[in-house]
């Protein structure tokens, strides 16, 4: 009996293992998808925050009426076509059995809530500023009108604040809408920890197609090791922003890899035109001449950056590859400053927050100054105290950063040059020149492309021959992601796109 028994016992066991081993292949196919980022979302509401974290997973939610793709040419979303049949009019065509994820369905009277929402939201005004109203033409239907002409309209409208938002769910969850989003995008909201990670469900009836990956989890992993670590363990599937000092450790693990692209960051050096001697030209080049970008790129970036030649970069429209690029030549920099007055140099500051990288750029700056006479001091400031005593003009000189998400050239240098915009408003060099107010105007009024492009080349010839700011670098963007991951990419703006994304189910 016994023997009988244990025969049947062996047989079961056979059974189980045949059986599990024919599904073997099941068990393994994920469907779930990790990803971790610096830090947790603020809201999920498009129009009550505009900062990276949230954006990476509102971009999953939403659509907005036009997107961008890789290389940010303008695209089609929730409008399959557009007409302008004048300068300051574009109708929108919106694709029609469009749902959101509460089942209503997409209609032009929700669109019209949404850039009105906008406008509305000091978090977002600033993008939508230029237009003047909107209007329902039909269901599928929208008009919308521009105070003057707006060249950079749909840029601004693919912007991820520009996500089209659903009137009745709005209303119906008031204050907490930023915790219980609704959108038309292929993942939908199902819930939030707080400080933890926020999980998304495909939207398998995305006006696209479904999604190939039914879950996305993004988690908040704020410490940059710690990501690369959960990333080798196979705990998160893509990880953000791996740091300088762990980026080989990714490349050297074979089932891991690195992915890097440049972005639409620009880190920058200002000058403070109200103070001597930054009001002399001369000593503003002479200091672009003595800083030795190439050695920031490599010692503070680990590589991860491009020197830059211009305000923006060359995936922004109005970029111009021609624009004047300061060498490293600190024989011309002490000739310069000798035709400004100062053959035997100058004592200054300059400010910087407390960002780790920006400290050490500083600090090699400080060392590059000083072979060419010129005693620079470094001054830590407190973000917030930063931001006001810029916005002041208490300080010589700075360091700070752009981003220029619409891709479009007036977001990049209208609020860094503009007169209109000294001092807080972006401004904080204090630059004044007439001649590119005047550009600026008739670059964004224009909607003629060409004509732009032509007046963003002369706006940064201008710039790069008065320098009220030494551009340094277009920084590089990356991931780390686990090599049965694919499909994925990154988007220049940082708002990365998980639609399109899928695991090979044979690595």
């Amino acid at each position: 009996m016994k023997k009988v028994l244990l025969l049947i016992s062996s047989l079961v066991v056979l059974l189980t293992l045949t059986a599990c081993g024919g599904g073997e292949k099941e068990t393994k196919i994920k469907d779930t998808l990790v990803v971790a980022q610096g830090a947790d979302a603020k809201s999920l509401d498009p129009h009550a925050s505009n900062d990276q974290p949230s954006s990476r997973v509102s971009s999953q939610i939403y659509d907005g009426l036009v997107s961008t793709d890789g290389d940010m040419n303008i695209v089609p979303a929730l409008a399959e076509s557009w007409d302008q049949p004048d300068s300051t009019t574009t109708i929108f065509h919106l694709r029609k059995g469009v749902k959101f994820h509460n089942g209503e369905e997409l209609k032009a009277s929700d669109v019209k809530f949404t850039i009105e929402g906008m406008l509305a939201s000091p978090q977002t005004h600033h993008i939508i500023e230029a237009v003047d109203k909107v209007e329902v033409v039909d269901d599928h239907t929208v008009k919308i009108i521009t105070k003057e002409p707006f060249g950079p309209l749909l840029h601004h409208l693919a912007h991820t604040a520009s996500a089209i938002l659903n009137e009745k769910a709005v209303t119906e969850a008031g204050d907490d809408y930023g915790q219980h989003p609704v959108g038309t995008g292929p993942y939908s909201f199902v819930k939030w920890d707080s400080g933890d990670k926020i999980v998304l469900a495909a939207n398998e009836d995305y006006f696209l197609g479904a999604p190939k990956v039914k879950n996305v989890i993004f988690r908040n992993i704020t410490e940059g090791t710690n990501r690369t670590i959960s990333l080798e363990t196979g705990e998160v599937d893509i990880a953000y922003d791996i740091e300088p000092i762990d980026k080989n450790q990714v490349k050297d693990n074979e089932k891991l890899e690195l992915i890097e692209q440049e972005s639409l960051s620009m880190d920058y050096i200002g000058f403070n035109f109200k103070k001597a001697p930054f009001n002399n030209k001369l000593v503003r080049q002479a200091i672009g001449h003595a800083i030795d970008v190439d050695i920031l790129i490599d010692v503070v970036l680990d590589g991860a950056g491009t020197k830059a030649n211009s305000p923006i970069g060359p995936k922004v429209f109005g970029y111009s590859k021609d624009a004047k690029s300061y060498e490293y030549d600190p024989e011309l920099s002490k000739k310069l400053l000798a035709e400004a007055g100062y053959p035997n140099g100058f004592k200054t500051t300059i400010w910087t927050n407390d960002n780790p990288v920006r400290l050490q750029i500083a600090t090699i700056v400080q060392d590059q100054l000083k072979q060419v006479g010129i005693e620079m001091a470094v001054e830590p400031v407190e973000w917030g105290a930063y931001l006001d005593g810029t916005a002041r003009g208490d300080h010589e000189m700075f360091i700070l950063g752009w981003g220029t998400n619409t891709a479009d050239a007036d977001y990049g240098l209208n609020a860094l040059f503009n007169t209109a915009n000294i001092g807080g408003a972006g401004n904080r060099s204090f630059y004044s020149n007439k001649d590119v107010d005047k550009w600026l105007d008739e670059a964004k009024s224009s909607i003629d492309p060409q004509k732009r492009i032509e007046i963003y080349a002369k706006i940064q010839d201008q710039l790069m021959e008065d320098l009220p700011v030494d551009p340094l670098f277009y920084k590089t963007m990356n991931a780390g992601i686990n090599k049965d991951v694919e499909g994925f990419k990154l988007n220049p703006a940082g708002h990365h796109k998980i639609y399109g994304v899928y695991f090979d189910q044979q690595k």
